[in-house]
């Protein structure tokens, strides 16, 4: 019998997916990271202590070992490190990609999970053995699919990887929540970034970065027609939270250099959207697809968790791909994660950075 070391959250996914490893006649050792804010001030609070009850709960309910691992170091070190450098720059990071490949998958696996056959977590994700090799394939719920959160995982971290309830539609996990009653049954699912609780991502930027004025510019007119806090709080794509009259407005691009914020009005604005773009250290996952250069290899991408794929051919040049999407893309930003997924959307190749291109778009 395999050993299985299972990550827990306090949550309902993870409480399943210990339920059903106990059905599926394993006993696994249950750990919850820590990876909180530093302290907890008036502001900054966490709910870690929730969820470690929550943990406790389903630990004792199902006769298994439960262990806290501090990996709070670690992920300030890597992590906030990783995102403030690429917010900074003006980049569109995402934390929670990084946490799975550098916390979940990278440290625990150096720390605990090297004494275990395999990691089990409560992703919406499945593992598919082709030709004997392990790859990283999508959930059935195209709502919940959490494979792009998984992306930047190399092939060893896959391998050991195991998702009990990937194979299952979030309708169905709580189903089986309420009837077995676990305690988490009814607590809502997390929202925003892995490790900040009920910290509005602003403020935390806020924290970190401070505050930095600079002008908007419409940039069909040139016109000033205001000024932003520092282009670290917006995002490109961005509609909601500008405050400026006359909208809508979206935010098309950003001038780091002269800390200046270009927007664009209307709701369809061309501006808005590309279909032409770069990708930049791309990272295969199991297997590398796209070898040849200068051949077009059809694909299917998201940009950010959205349940819609978008069609799109890849063109490997040089080190890096070009992506030419069927239709148009809002809110393509530098920074971003692109993931990419064979034409099915059921097996995940890998993902990379966003760069934009100065030709066609």
């Amino acid at each position: 019998m395999s050993k299985i070391a299972a990550l827990i959250s306090g949550g309902v996914d993870s409480s399943v997916a210990v339920y059903l490893l106990k059905e599926a006649g394993y006993t696994p050792d249950l750990f919850y990271i820590q990876i909180g804010p530093e302290e907890e001030t008036d502001d900054f609070t966490c709910t870690s202590e929730e969820d470690l009850e929550m943990a406790t709960a389903v630990a004792h309910k199902y006769g298994c070992k439960l262990q806290v691992v501090n990996l709070h170091r670690q992920y300030w070190d890597l992590v906030v490190k990783y995102t403030m450098d690429k917010v900074s720059k003006g980049l569109t990071p995402n934390p929670d990609v990084m946490c799975n490949r550098l916390i979940k998958f990278g440290c625990f696996e150096q720390e605990v999970g090297k004494d275990y056959d395999f990691t089990a977590t409560g992703h919406y994700a499945t593992t598919e053995i082709i030709d004997g090799k392990t790859w990283l394939a999508t959930s059935p719920d195209p709502v919940k699919d959490q494979t792009d959160f998984l992306a930047q995982l190399d092939y060893m971290q896959v391998s050991k990887a195991m998702f009990p309830i990937g194979h299952m539609m979030k309708n169905e996990v709580r189903a089986i929540a309420e009837r077995e009653h676990l305690v988490t049954a009814k607590r809502k699912d997390s929202q925003g970034i892995c490790f900040l609780g009920q910290i509005n991502y602003r403020d935390y930027i806020k924290k970190f970065l401070g505050e930095k004025p600079g002008r908007v510019i419409d940039i069909e007119t040139g016109k000033t027609i205001g000024q932003h806090k520092g282009h670290w709080f917006h995002t490109i794509g961005q509609r909601h939270g500008l405050g400026f009259g006359g909208g809508p407005w979206y935010v098309v691009k950003k001038d780091v250099k002269r800390n200046i914020l270009l927007v664009s009005n209307g709701f369809d604005t061309k501006r808005q959207y590309r279909s032409h773009f770069g990708v930049r250290d791309f990272h295969a996952i199991t297997e590398n697809p796209f070898l040849l250069e200068g051949i077009p290899y059809p694909v299917t991408l998201k940009i950010r968790h959205t349940p819609e794929f978008n069609n799109a051919n890849v063109i490997r040049q040089g080190e890096n791909l070009i992506i030419d999407a069927e239709n148009p893309i809002q809110g393509v930003a530098p920074g971003q994660f692109c993931v990419i997924y064979d034409k099915e959307h059921h097996l995940c190749y890998g993902s990379g950075e966003i760069e934009l291109l100065k030709v066609k778009s």
